[in-house]
């Protein structure tokens, strides 16, 4: 039951799952991998990859399955369809490992789900995005029991560095927190740069000397050059951004929290989607602040 992993099976080969794929075959793991859109899974049988033709076949046979998809509906089609689904072809023993971004109560489901079939299961979403996937850097926060985190540790460090955060659900619990704190950050730049900007300030200087300081992050760093060059080519969309601040938004309810902060980022991303930029970046938020504001001087 709790053999070592050494075949995987891949699912969900985007932007960020294979970059992931291939770090796992470049560590001695004997990987399988599926996508939807085939072509995107192409270029990876060049590193010895196997590509498969379903979710199912993917999943068959293998220690472990990794899943990488953009959303939970997605994992729901491809993993618990009835007879054609990915869990049902796994064999007992296996881990299900899913990385992509789920509510909390869907993880719980899934890994009840999972567990009745003999599978075990692991939530464990990353932060990092597109560099940290290619880097193999991600921050990978896990939710789950001991025992399955340990089986999985080399194949989580073959791609970034896992920290187990406590019983299922609590890995995507943590990823909300941390997509809370990137999409208000996201807004703050976007306002100070906005700021400088209208104040008469070269923003790239501005962002040069803030970096120097207590405002120094990740975000000013990236998302404040892609605000000043204007390159909004997605890593992570604002559509996609909607549905983890939607997420923690209804968490926030079920816990009878008020979050202010969460709400205005929200609306703020809501209204940039709303204006037809959903699949940019979601540094591109400073379009928004941009748009509303040319508004304001037009009245």
């Amino acid at each position: 039951m709790n053999e070592a992993i050494r075949t995987v099976g891949f699912v969900g080969t985007g932007i960020m799952g294979a970059p992931m794929a291939r770090h796992l075959a470049a560590s001695g793991f004997q990987v399988t991998a599926y996508n939807r859109s085939m072509e995107k899974a192409m270029p990876l049988a060049e590193h010895g990859v196997r590509l498969a033709s379903s979710a199912a076949e993917a999943c068959t046979g293998q220690d472990g399955v990794v899943v990488m998809l953009n959303s939970g509906h997605v994992c729901e089609e491809l993993l618990f369809a009835p007879k054609t689904g990915g869990l049902f072809a796994m064999r007992p023993g296996c881990l299900l490992i899913v990385m992509s971004s789920l509510t909390v109560e869907t993880a719980k489901d899934h890994a009840r789900r999972s567990r009745a079939l003999g599978v075990g299961y692991l939530d464990a979403p990353v932060s990092g995005g597109e560099v940290g996937a290619k880097a193999a850097t991600l921050s990978i926060m896990v939710g789950g029991e001991a025992a399955d985190v340990a089986r999985a540790r080399p194949l989580f460090e073959a791609m970034g560095r896992p920290l187990h955060m406590g019983p299922t659900g609590t890995g995507q619990l943590t990823k909300l927190a941390n997509q809370l704190t990137v999409a208000s950050t996201i807004v703050a730049v976007a306002e100070a740069l906005l700021l400088a900007e209208r104040g008469g300030a070269d923003p790239a200087k501005v962002r040069e000397a803030l970096l120097g300081g207590f405002a120094q992050s990740k975000i000013l760093e990236l998302h404040g050059r892609r605000m000043i060059s204007g390159d909004f080519v997605p890593g992570g969309t604002a559509i996609n951004q909607i549905k983890d601040t939607q997420a923690a938004i209804e968490l926030a309810q079920e816990l009878s929290l008020e979050l202010p902060m969460l709400a205005l980022t929200d609306s703020l991303f809501r209204d940039l989607v709303d204006h037809g930029h959903g699949e940019l970046d979601h540094s591109a938020l400073i379009l928004e602040l941009r748009r509303r504001n040319s508004a304001e001087e037009k009245q």
